[in-house]
């Protein structure tokens, strides 16, 4: 298991803009190993509960909240990640476990069995979590992904684009998953993770970055608009 606490901030920024400072970036900072010249792929499979506590506790601002999901990289990876993000206050704490692509199928059709048979005391309280509390996939989550690293106070800037999601499929290794967009193509969303405090040349930097601030989470913006038809 892997335990991870930062603050993270977002940001709405425009394709012009990204560009520029994708570019910019790229003289400064290191490139994350994993990006290609269009960034590379994130996937993931968002749980909630019947009710869909997760994602209406988000739209009330409850400062003290979850999600948790299975994510991969391709659809070739033999492994998922499965995670749950708290959020409290200021400060995001995910923790995360590297599950078989076999496992992670079993659990995309809400069968968490087989996180008993892991020794960790994680997969254990995720199984008591998601089973108690009837959670089930929601939404599939898809978007490109350009992300550059400080290293000192372990310091990520990610750009996210292309960002797609759908309903209507739980399989998350499909190569051929049918898509939608959720934002204007024109929109990518920059987040700021770090632990403890910014270095200050990384906020001069932010600062100079032409955007808004923004709270809303990939999740919540794929869910929305279905979640207010059905109400």
């Amino acid at each position: 298991m892997n335990i991870v606490k930062r603050k993270e901030i977002k940001y709405l920024l425009n394709t012009m803009e990204f560009k520029k400072q994708k570019h910019y970036l790229e003289q400064i900072l290191t490139s994350d190993n994993h990006n290609g010249s269009d960034g590379y792929v994130v996937r993931s499979l968002y749980f909630d509960t019947i009710d869909d506590r997760d994602f209406n506790e988000k739209e009330d601002g409850i400062e003290i909240r979850r999600k948790i999901r299975l994510r991969i990289y391709s659809t070739d990876d033999d492994f998922a990640m499965l995670e749950m993000k708290q959020k409290q206050g200021s400060y995001q704490m995910k923790r995360s476990l590297k599950i078989s692509r076999e496992d992670a199928i079993k659990i995309t059709k809400s069968d968490y069995s087989p996180l008993l048979k892991y020794s960790s005391d994680f997969a254990v309280q995720m199984y008591a979590y998601m089973t108690a509390y009837f959670y089930r996939p929601k939404v599939i989550v898809e978007y490109k992904r350009d992300a550059f690293i400080v290293k000192e106070n372990n310091i990520r800037l990610t750009f996210d684009h292309d960002i797609k999601s759908t309903e209507s499929s739980f399989d998350l290794f499909d190569s051929k998953l049918k898509l939608n967009p959720v934002v204007d193509s024109a929109n990518i969303i920059l987040e700021v993770k770090y632990n403890g405090f910014l270095l200050s040349y990384v906020k001069d930097l932010v600062k100079s970055i032409s955007c808004i601030s923004t709270s809303v989470s990939k999740y919540y913006l794929s869910r929305n608009v279905t979640h207010k038809i059905i109400l």
